[in-house]
């Protein structure tokens, strides 16, 4: 299917912020955090910590993923924001590398941030004699929600090409990205082939990111035509009668979010989750026009922007304070332990949540500040020049051999945690600074344009 007329974004000139965007984005980690604070309890037996997913002893705890699983929502607005980014740096004259390079680095500072805390503080609990179990598990926990990033690094890496995709065939792209990812489920669920699986989480993710270019471009809504407004609650519709015939007669269960042990839709992700994405998504577009009239003041915009800028960093460290406040308040006996799942666990929820809130919001306010890009000053005009193709080329080559080190590494924390065992996995961290390492010094090898000349971005259009 044809792209059609190019809506606001794609041909080079940026566009405003969207608000209604950073919006989405904003109350999507909100209630990550809350979900994942809700469902997580914890219990101190024996003079050992454990922890678990609530899931298992709430009944109807798989109908309020429908709720709580928003992570959709960061792939739709990644793809939006990925897109408007693309076109204004291409505009500019940017290239893959520099692109890429600059888009990975913005979630590679707060990660390796994260990362040098979290296997400091297991090291000098190691150091300190603190079991070996609860030490693994505590590091497992605090490195589940790493799996976004290594996905979300491929998208990055591979947006121009995609774009180009959707500028060419448009809606085809997500189209076939879908029934790709139906048949790994046929493959999975039918056929029984092992490892097959792990395709769906760039079939199943890349189609939402896809969606976000649809969005962003005006294919979805064609901006300023009512003829085309449609499209949004066709997506919606769409997304929920498939998803209605897959839960009622297919081999897919209710539960939309990962949980151990317990099927799911999203370990790895399925069709089912899919068209769940869909019925979001296409609701929240088609409400983007009234909700961008509320948001039209100064002030609630500026309140959005500081709220955004902060969200990966809560994303990253919200399960620390889970471990804080269980190591403090359970042993201790601050909290009680009633059954899971009983009258007085949900009405301690309350405080849990509270006392976990109290210590995530300063740090969180102070660990902001590696989330914001760099400020450089501009560069001397020789170093703004074209690399030579061969040093481009080399830049380029080695920039994707740091970003596949640094995903593969962190798909192998988020799997195993920081410590399986109750010590430190040198392998996976030491890859993980190795990717690090070498993207930084993909920019020493052809220049950043995309950091050193921030008159390319207008203020008034600050990239996502």
């Amino acid at each position: 299917m044809a792209a059609g007329p190019a809506g606001p974004g794609t041909s080079g000139v940026p566009g405003p912020r969207n608000r209604y965007a950073d919006l989405l984005r904003v109350l999507a980690i909100c209630l990550v955090v809350l979900g994942h604070w809700l469902l997580t309890s914890v219990s101190y037996r024996g003079g050992r910590l454990s922890g678990a997913s609530a899931m298992a002893a709430v009944g109807w705890s798989g109908w309020a993923t429908l709720l709580f699983q928003v992570m959709p929502v960061f792939f739709l607005v990644g793809g939006y924001a990925n897109a408007l980014s693309w076109t204004r740096h291409q505009a500019g004259g940017a290239t893959w590398a520099q692109w890429v390079r600059h888009r990975a680095i913005r979630l590679l500072r707060p990660t390796t941030v994260f990362v040098a805390v979290a296997v400091t503080a297991v090291t000098a609990g190691r150091l300190l004699g603190a079991d070996p179990a609860e030490l693994a598990l505590a590091a497992w926990g605090v490195a589940l929600q790493l799996w976004f990033l290594p996905v979300y690094l491929l998208l990055i890496a591979l947006t121009p090409a995609l774009y180009a995709a959707h500028r060419r065939w448009g809606l085809a792209v997500p189209a076939l990205l879908a029934l790709g990812a139906a048949g790994v489920d046929a493959g999975l669920l039918g056929a029984r082939l092992p490892g097959i699986g792990y395709a769906n989480y760039l079939l199943v993710w890349g189609t939402m990111h896809q969606w976000g270019f649809a969005w962003q471009d005006g294919t979805l809504t064609r901006r300023g035509s009512a003829r085309w407004r449609w499209r949004p609650w066709a997506l919606a519709a769409g997304g929920a009668v498939t998803l209605g015939g897959l839960l009622a007669w297919g081999p897919f269960g209710i539960n939309m979010v990962g949980t151990a042990g317990r099927a799911n839709n999203t370990i790895p992700p399925s069709v089912a989750l899919l068209a769940f994405a869909a019925v979001q998504a296409g609701l929240l577009i088609a409400a983007e026009p009234a909700v961008s009239r509320l948001l039209a003041g100064a002030r609630l915009g500026q309140a959005i922007t500081w709220l955004n800028g902060r969200v990966l960093t809560v994303y990253l460290w919200h399960m620390v304070p889970v471990v804080v406040m269980a190591v403090a308040l359970y042993p201790t006996g601050v909290l009680r332990q009633p059954a899971v799942g009983s009258a007085g666990w949900w009405a301690l929820r309350l405080a849990w949540i509270a006392a976990l809130a109290v210590g995530l919001v300063p740090a969180a306010v102070f660990l902001a500040r590696f989330e914001r890009p760099l400020r450089r000053r501009p560069a001397p005009a020789q170093a703004r020049a074209p690399a030579a193709p061969g040093r481009s080329r080399l830049a380029a080559a080695v920039l994707a051999v740091g970003i596949a080190a640094a995903g593969v590494a962190l798909t192998r924390i988020a799997v195993s945690g920081f410590a399986p065992g109750g010590i430190v996995t040198a392998g996976p961290v030491a890859a993980y600074g190795c990717g690090v390492l070498l993207t930084l010094l993909a920019g020493r090898l052809q220049p950043d344009r995309l950091m050193s000349e921030p008159l390319l971005l207008p203020a008034t259009a600050h990239v996502p």
